[in-house]
């Protein structure tokens, strides 16, 4: 069954073939596509682009149990979007290919990236997210509802670890090992410009210590504000923690605007002191 993207009006399936319209959909009919582990290791090394590397990720069918989740949603979506065709694909990075900033999550939403086709779109996860870099001047505007409305990022790239929508929002841990060299290829790709890695919770802090490759022991501890400066093949880098903008946290008040605000914030006077543009004045 066709429906009309929210946006375009075009018409598309659920989910949506490479090649076949979708706004900012990076891959085609010819794009490979990785089925095992073995076969996202080899092509991620070898993507020698971001967007060649979106477009490889984008297609991955590597573990069973989320492309199966990924894509039952996307056929039985959820009432309030029944009139909408679901992405039900993973989700690319998003952002500029040099950026100051990179931002890490855990995995897209189901009804949220898995539905729109952009990281961190489409739900209230987002909506706190892209508002509070819109007030720090790390995207153009506050609005995130669909992969076509205009939103750009600023000195700033964000991804997920895990890039399919997993059921009850846990991967497993294999799950996780399959998907990271996507990431691991992310960073190869755009760290030599990074200053500041943003965790958006436990996992992601996990994460963003494994991609650097910190052999410091004990790991550092994560906790909102938590920061944690190291050495990358590119250099000095700070992981910089933030609890993650979950409803959970949002709702209960974990999370606040003025919190995520000051995280932001903090990312780029430590870009700005790392390029030597701006003083210390810790």
């Amino acid at each position: 069954m066709l429906l009309p993207h929210p946006r375009t009006g075009t018409p598309f399936p659920s989910p949506v073939p490479p090649g076949s319209g979708w706004p900012g959909d990076p891959a085609d009919a010819s794009t490979p596509v990785a089925k095992t582990a073995a076969q996202v290791r080899r092509l991620a090394s070898r993507a020698a682009s971001v967007d060649e590397l979106d477009a490889l990720i984008s297609v991955c069918r590597a573990c069973p149990r989320l492309v199966k989740w990924r894509e039952e949603v996307a056929v039985a979506k959820r009432k309030s979007f029944a009139d909408q065709p679901y992405w039900g694909r993973p989700a690319t990075g998003l952002g500029d290919d040099e950026p100051g900033i990179f931002i890490v999550g855990l995995a897209p939403a189901a009804h949220g990236a898995n539905r729109t086709g952009r990281v961190f779109t489409g739900d209230r996860s987002g909506d706190f997210l892209f508002a509070a870099l819109h007030r720090a001047g790390l995207a153009n505007q506050a609005m995130c509802v669909d992969a076509a409305d205009g939103m750009q990022l600023i000195d700033t790239r964000m991804a997920a670890a895990v890039r399919c929508a997993p059921p009850a929002n846990a991967p497993t841990p294999v799950e996780r090992a399959t998907c990271a060299p996507w990431l691991q290829a992310e960073w190869r790709l755009t760290g030599p410009s990074v200053r500041v890695v943003i965790a958006l919770g436990g996992f992601a802090w996990r994460a963003a210590l494994e991609l650097i490759g910190s052999d410091i022991k004990p790991a550092p501890k994560f906790g909102h504000g938590a920061t944690a400066t190291l050495t990358s093949d590119f250099g000095a880098v700070t992981v910089l923690g933030c609890f993650h903008p979950s409803q959970q946290n949002t709702f209960t008040g974990r999370l606040t605007p003025a919190m995520l605000d000051d995280i932001f914030v903090t990312a780029k006077r430590m870009v700005a002191q790392a390029n030597g543009n701006e003083p210390d004045r810790s």
